[in-house]
Protein backbone atom coordinates (compact mmCIF):
# COMPACT_ATOMS: atom_id res chain seq x y z
CA UNK A 1 0.00 0.00 0.00
CA UNK A 2 1.32 3.38 -0.65
CA UNK A 3 1.44 6.49 1.55
CA UNK A 4 0.21 9.49 0.09
CA UNK A 5 0.71 13.15 1.37
CA UNK A 6 -2.58 15.48 2.46
CA UNK A 7 -2.33 18.92 3.32
CA UNK A 8 1.30 18.49 4.44
CA UNK A 9 0.62 15.27 6.76
CA UNK A 10 1.36 11.67 5.46
CA UNK A 11 -1.52 9.69 5.82
CA UNK A 12 -0.68 5.60 6.70
CA UNK A 13 -2.38 2.88 4.90
CA UNK A 14 -4.66 0.83 7.06
CA UNK A 15 -2.91 -2.09 8.71
CA UNK A 16 -4.45 -5.40 8.41
CA UNK A 17 -6.17 -5.51 11.56
CA UNK A 18 -8.00 -2.13 11.10
CA UNK A 19 -9.56 -4.56 8.01
CA UNK A 20 -10.22 -7.24 9.67
CA UNK A 21 -14.16 -6.67 10.09
CA UNK A 22 -16.80 -4.38 9.47
CA UNK A 23 -16.77 -2.77 13.29
CA UNK A 24 -13.13 -1.91 12.90
CA UNK A 25 -13.22 -0.53 9.41
CA UNK A 26 -15.73 1.65 10.74
CA UNK A 27 -13.89 2.64 13.89
CA UNK A 28 -10.83 2.74 11.76
CA UNK A 29 -12.13 5.21 9.05
CA UNK A 30 -14.33 7.53 11.46
CA UNK A 31 -11.05 8.30 13.27
CA UNK A 32 -9.32 8.92 10.18
CA UNK A 33 -12.24 11.10 8.57
CA UNK A 34 -12.38 13.56 11.59
CA UNK A 35 -8.97 14.22 11.59
CA UNK A 36 -8.63 15.12 8.40
CA UNK A 37 -12.03 16.94 8.56
CA UNK A 38 -9.88 18.58 11.36
CA UNK A 39 -6.80 19.43 9.47
CA UNK A 40 -9.18 20.84 6.96
CA UNK A 41 -10.85 22.96 9.69
CA UNK A 42 -7.74 24.51 10.96
CA UNK A 43 -7.76 27.25 8.63
CA UNK A 44 -10.64 28.42 10.09
CA UNK A 45 -12.19 27.92 6.70
CA UNK A 46 -16.05 26.90 6.73
CA UNK A 47 -16.11 23.28 5.94
CA UNK A 48 -19.31 22.40 3.91
CA UNK A 49 -21.22 19.02 3.03
CA UNK A 50 -19.52 18.63 -0.12
CA UNK A 51 -16.25 18.82 1.57
CA UNK A 52 -17.22 16.16 4.20
CA UNK A 53 -18.49 13.86 1.66
CA UNK A 54 -15.62 14.18 -0.36
CA UNK A 55 -13.05 13.33 2.42
CA UNK A 56 -15.44 10.64 3.20
CA UNK A 57 -15.57 9.06 -0.39
CA UNK A 58 -11.75 9.33 -0.52
CA UNK A 59 -11.36 7.76 2.80
CA UNK A 60 -13.63 4.86 1.90
CA UNK A 61 -11.96 3.98 -1.72
CA UNK A 62 -8.85 3.71 0.60
CA UNK A 63 -10.17 1.18 2.85
CA UNK A 64 -11.56 -0.72 -0.36
CA UNK A 65 -8.33 -0.44 -1.57
CA UNK A 66 -6.63 -1.96 1.51
CA UNK A 67 -9.11 -4.84 1.86
CA UNK A 68 -8.75 -5.63 -2.15
CA UNK A 69 -4.87 -5.57 -1.33
CA UNK A 70 -5.00 -7.73 1.86
CA UNK A 71 -3.76 -11.35 1.46
CA UNK A 72 -6.98 -12.97 3.32
CA UNK A 73 -8.66 -11.06 0.36
CA UNK A 74 -6.26 -13.03 -1.60
CA UNK A 75 -6.80 -16.20 0.05
CA UNK A 76 -10.78 -15.71 -0.11
CA UNK A 77 -10.92 -14.76 -3.61
CA UNK A 78 -8.47 -18.14 -4.38
CA UNK A 79 -11.28 -20.14 -2.49
CA UNK A 80 -14.32 -18.63 -4.53
CA UNK A 81 -11.99 -19.45 -8.04
CA UNK A 82 -11.91 -22.86 -6.09
CA UNK A 83 -15.23 -23.32 -5.91
CA UNK A 84 -16.38 -21.43 -9.02
CA UNK A 85 -13.71 -23.30 -11.38
CA UNK A 86 -14.85 -27.37 -9.36
CA UNK A 87 -18.29 -26.63 -10.06
CA UNK A 88 -17.79 -25.87 -14.22
CA UNK A 89 -15.48 -29.12 -14.01
CA UNK A 90 -17.86 -30.94 -12.45
CA UNK A 91 -21.38 -29.74 -14.98
CA UNK A 92 -18.59 -30.63 -17.79
CA UNK A 93 -17.84 -34.21 -16.79
CA UNK A 94 -21.32 -35.13 -15.87
CA UNK A 95 -22.33 -33.82 -19.24
CA UNK A 96 -19.69 -35.63 -21.22
CA UNK A 97 -19.25 -38.75 -18.74
CA UNK A 98 -20.87 -41.26 -21.44
CA UNK A 99 -18.98 -40.77 -23.84
CA UNK A 100 -16.06 -40.05 -22.16
CA UNK A 101 -16.57 -43.40 -20.29
CA UNK A 102 -16.83 -45.08 -23.91
CA UNK A 103 -13.41 -44.02 -24.53
CA UNK A 104 -12.53 -46.07 -21.29
CA UNK A 105 -12.14 -43.14 -18.64
CA UNK A 106 -13.31 -44.78 -15.62
CA UNK A 107 -15.08 -42.90 -12.18
CA UNK A 108 -11.71 -43.79 -10.04
CA UNK A 109 -8.02 -44.56 -10.71
CA UNK A 110 -6.42 -47.63 -8.82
Amino acid sequence: MTERKEAGKERQPYTTEEILSFDRIKRAMTSRVLDRIEELWQGNQPINVEQVNEVISSEWQRVKDAVRSSPAAREAFRKYLEHTVTDQIDKLMKEDKSELESLGVVEKSL
